[in-house]
């Protein structure tokens, strides 16, 4: 996803809106509100958007099962405001925002959205009003299901709200509706998402740096047109000829012998790879000497996997146009659009993840096919088709962000080296170009820090600890210490930078259940190192160090 950013998608001025004349001045302004001030706000004009609904919400329990991470979080009396925006004449933006009748934090949180937005995911908002924060989400501009792009095709404007026009969109209406409920601005405005939302997250920090103090970037698809190219790539390469595809049983083979071969790192083994750079796994090895057996690989399944490790590439230039994946969870169990094996390899061919996104990315944005299979797409001129009508727009690869720091912006961004989605080396490769942009680490980490999480999964679960303050954590942790975004919270409030995040394995990822593990999370390029001594499942016997190989 590297290309340039054009202007013309801007919006045109700044969405005007009138206050409500029977609210009180700003001088007199209350930290509770009441529900007369909740449906007093269908009242207010906006331009080139509306207020559809506006009620209180009472104080309760909200149960929810997303991903199915079963959820009951009680939450505080709020006032849940439904809105729409039409920054365009095919625009038709989604926003929902919730927000506390009292003990409001007076933060301003926006959450990202998933796979091709779509739906407002209000799993994600429940923490954070639980948290006393008023927050915003969008369905990015329509409706529909997180795999499914059929509403762009023939709609331009669409592709534009969701590429990036509705997060901003979302933004300016929704604090204005927190600021005249309120009858004050919020201290701090934050954004938080993880995959489509993280891509979302530093798209904001490079076209709309003012948007928001604190951006918390997960697992983030923002190099979106290497991303589609690369799933187009490992569903040709395993789906395209059946006898490339490469079975449960064989997964479990292959990522049997990774971890033999990289789990033991620093001296102790860990069922999940410590440190995958210096992983050096060759397939190779497993490679059939004769017939076709469980425990071997045949010559079409080792060309398949060798594929999806090296990354996509052009035919014609040889030109790398996405990075691989790293070895070690071809076969970890979890819930389809977190699992590596739910995006790569799916449940069984022909279905995967993978072949659908690429399918309806590139049939419904750039080909406007109905029924399109990226098993037909060609690396050279089709993605080359791709890059230049739709880079501009999906794209979130500027590594210039000296207007966000110069705003007082702060980024944290994880991934986890177990994703099966987002190629863990496009965080890495963002990193490095961010830091050569900005002249360097020293100018770089005081406000934007780096954390590749081993053994997690795409935005959480897998085999290492993966629960700190992430998208899929469900702990309810608020210690900085322990909540990534707690630490965001107050580095931008109190100036007091992380140079760690302990992160947490539960039994069975359940958060009332025993510890396992714990480890810090560091900035990278430094990594978790063992001391030597005492547990290795404690982080009190861990710092973060320079690798020996950066």
């Amino acid at each position: 996803m590297n290309v340039g950013y054009t202007q013309r998608a801007r919006l045109l001025g700044v969405l005007c809106m009138t206050a409500l004349p029977a609210l009180p001045a700003l001088a007199a302004a209350p930290l509770v509100a009441s529900q007369k001030d909740c449906t007093a706000l269908t009242q207010v004009k906006l331009k080139d958007a509306t207020v559809l609904s506006a009620e209180v919400v009472p104080a309760g329990e909200t149960s929810t099962d997303w991903l199915q991470q079963p959820q009951h979080q009680p939450h505080p009396a709020y006032c849940w405001v439904k809105a729409e925006a039409h920054p365009s004449a095919d625009s038709k933006i989604g926003i929902e925002v919730w927000m506390p009748l009292s003990s409001w934090s007076q933060d301003y949180v926006q959450v990202g959205n998933g796979g091709l937005a779509g739906s407002i995911n209000h799993a994600t908002m429940i923490p954070q009003i639980a948290a006393g924060h008023a927050v915003a989400a969008t369905d990015d501009g329509h409706t529909g299901a997180g795999t499914d792009g059929s509403w762009a095709n023939g709609h331009p404007e669409k592709r534009i709200d969701f590429g990036y026009r509705a997060v901003h969109v979302t933004s300016v209406v929704s604090k204005r509706i927190v600021s005249l409920f309120y009858r004050r601005a919020a201290r701090f405005a934050y954004f938080n998402g993880c995959s489509e939302g993280g891509r979302e997250a530093l798209m904001e920090a490079q076209r709309y740096p003012d948007d928001f103090d604190g951006i918390l970037a997960g697992a983030p698809a923002h190099a979106w047109m290497s991303l589609m190219a690369g799933f187009a790539w490992n569903a040709q390469a395993l789906l395209k000829d059946p006898a490339s595809y490469i079975p449960e049983a064989k997964r479990t083979l292959i990522e049997k012998a990774a971890l033999q071969a990289c789990g033991a790192q620093d001296g102790f083994a860990d069922p999940f790879v410590q440190h995958p750079l210096a992983c050096h796994f060759n397939p190779a090895e497993l490679a059939c000497k004769g017939s076709d057996e469980e425990t071997c690989l045949t010559a079409a399944q080792l060309s398949a996997l060798q594929k999806v490790y090296a990354g996509a590439s052009s035919g014609r230039t040889g030109q790398k146009l996405s990075p691989g994946y790293m070895p070690g969870a071809e076969a970890e169990p979890g819930p389809p659009g977190v699992s590596y094996s739910s995006y790569i390899y799916g449940q069984a061919p022909p279905v995967t993840l993978d072949l659908l996104f690429s399918s309806s990315f590139y049939g419904s944005f750039v080909f406007e096919q109905a029924n399109y299979s990226s098993l037909a797409l060609n690396f050279d001129g089709d993605v080359e088709r791709a890059n230049g009508a739709m880079g501009d727009i999906m794209n979130a690869t500027n590594p210039d962000l000296r207007a966000f720091k110069a705003h007082g912006g702060k980024l944290l961004h994880y991934h986890g080296w177990n994703d099966g989605s987002p190629p863990p080396l496009s965080s890495v490769d963002y990193y490095r170009e961010v830091v050569a942009k900005m002249g360097g680490p020293g100018r770089t980490e005081d406000f934007y820090r780096l954390y590749m999480v081993p053994g997690m999964m795409h935005c959480g679960l897998g085999a290492g600890p993966n629960s700190f303050g992430n998208l899929l954590d469900r702990s309810n942790s608020r210690d900085p210490e322990h909540n990534i975004f707690s630490a965001l919270q107050q580095w931008v409030e109190k100036g007091r930078a992380p140079s760690r995040v302990i992160a947490t394995k539960y039994t069975a990822d359940d958060p009332s259940q025993p510890i396992l593990m714990t480890r810090p999370l560091c900035p990278f390029p430094a990594e978790a190192t063992w001391s030597g001594k005492g547990s290795t499942n404690d982080a009190a016997n861990f710092s973060c160090q320079a690798p020996a190989n950066p």
